[in-house]
């Protein structure tokens, strides 16, 4: 039987095909079918009423943790995908970071088979640059591209060997698919838990260097400049980053860039609680372990760099870095807390305070998390094209929510969010014409 779902009165947002008008939305049987500015309802069609609601192309996430295999009390595909969904994303990319890493093809595989079985949304994993992640020997990289990787990464830990990056570009070359850098000197983040400024000296904590991340940029820029691969900088954090990103893209070196909410959104003030600045005293909510992220939290500075540079189309597009934690893993101290933010479920809001308060235009918020990642990944997804899957995020741009953790469909409930009024909601999210959120 023919399945209809007429999409009523909302404003469409299409940064694909330039569109942003109130108009309908028809799907059938899993497919766009028509976008107009009225649409009269076909027989045994579902309604739903957008009116007052954003209707975009369903979200894209380059880069998240599900957890499967190996760490299913911290998350699993089932889970993960759901809190996806929750948060307007139709489609994810899984870290190797995985028990066993995603080095082989039997793990990739059965990540594969799990997701086809138990996900709600498209999954894409990505698989590890180096066996076990250890940086010592690289992957069967060709049979893992034959598999369906979307590129190559040992996310958690950098490729420390500039010979095999080296090695690990070449090869990306010729695959044509990105290897994906977690940016970081070994030597200078040593013992970090957060970023090196009057924060981490207040607190006395051990601060990771911007130059951490900057010495691994320019290496592996000039690494991907030498072979002709493409590098792709994970969640790049610094203004010294950025400067390095947009002189190498200037001179035509395959070199592209994502940021997350929380490095556009929050500094490493959150590390001493909601909203504290240096005049402040310290109080209970110090030492959050769930600002513990890496690349850490950074200065307003650097905050400001990271939204000018989404605007102007240096950062390529906005990635969750999504890593649920359980309560163990950050109920202690703050050294020994794990580094990581949960972030499917708050991404929009979070996001929609930079619309609210002027520094970006929804548009640009909805491009950045649509047809660039899809542009990146080379799919055919991201848009509301006729013909094209039913991925399609329905959200409230007004509607205002306080952030419970404890309502969260991931296991991750670690967000240094919790308690904060945020503007944007998620009202629908439907992959492939079925609603699932």
């Amino acid at each position: 039987m023919t399945s209809k779902t007429l999409i009523k009165g909302g404003r469409i947002i299409d940064p694909a095909q330039g569109i942003d008008q109130i108009s309908d939305l028809l799907m059938v049987d899993g497919l766009i079918e028509e976008i107009n500015t009225s649409i009269s309802k076909p027989r045994n069609a579902e309604i739903f009423n957008a009116e007052g609601l954003i209707v975009s192309p369903g979200f894209i996430d380059i880069h998240c943790h599900l957890r499967e295999p190996g760490e299913e009390y911290k998350e699993t595909i089932e889970t993960g995908t759901a809190a996806a969904a929750a948060g307007g994303f139709t489609t994810v990319c899984a870290m190797p970071n995985t028990q066993p890493a995603m080095d082989n093809q039997s793990v990739v595989e059965y990540v594969l088979r799990k997701a086809k079985e138990t996900a709600l949304i498209r999954v894409f994993p990505i698989g590890a640059i180096t066996i076990g992640r250890k940086g010592k020997q690289l992957s069967e990289m060709s049979e893992l591209a034959d598999l369906g990787v979307i590129g190559f990464s040992d996310d958690g830990d950098p490729v420390e060997d500039p010979n095999i990056m080296r090695q690990a570009l070449g090869y990306s070359a010729d695959l044509k698919l990105p290897i994906i850098n977690h940016c970081e000197v070994p030597s200078l983040a040593e013992g970090a838990s957060m970023n090196e400024g009057w924060v981490s000296n207040r607190l006395g904590l051990k601060g990771m260097p911007a130059s951490a991340e900057e010495v691994m940029v320019a290496r592996d820029i000039s690494l991907a400049e030498l072979t002709g691969g493409h590098v792709h900088i994970a969640h790049a954090s610094t203004r010294g980053t950025i400067a390095l990103i947009e002189s190498a893209k200037a001179t035509g070196i395959k070199v592209t860039c994502e940021v997350t909410p929380h490095h556009l959104t929050l500094t490493e003030n959150a590390v001493m609680g909601h909203g504290k600045d240096d005049f402040q005293p310290l109080d209970n909510n110090a030492y959050d372990t769930n600002a513990k992220v890496n690349p850490p939290l950074r200065n307003k500075s650097d905050v400001n760099s990271m939204i000018e540079s989404l605007n102007a189309g240096i950062i390529d597009f906005i990635a969750t870095d999504h890593a649920p934690h359980s309560a163990v893993d950050k109920m202690t101290t703050f050294q020994d807390s794990s580094f990581g933010i949960s972030v499917l479920e708050t991404a929009l809001g979070s996001l929609m305070t930079l619309v609210d308060k002027g520094q970006m235009e929804v548009n640009t918020l909805i491009k950045k998390l649509t047809s660039d990642p899809a542009t990146f990944l080379g799919k055919n997804i991201g848009n509301l094209k006729n013909g094209t899957s039913g991925d399609i995020t329905i959200f409230d741009p007004n509607a205002t929510w306080t952030v419970d953790p404890q309502n969260f469909i991931s296991k991750g409930k670690n967000t240094p969010l919790e308690g904060a009024l945020l503007k944007g909601k998620i009202k629908a999210t439907f992959f492939q014409g079925i609603k699932v959120y």
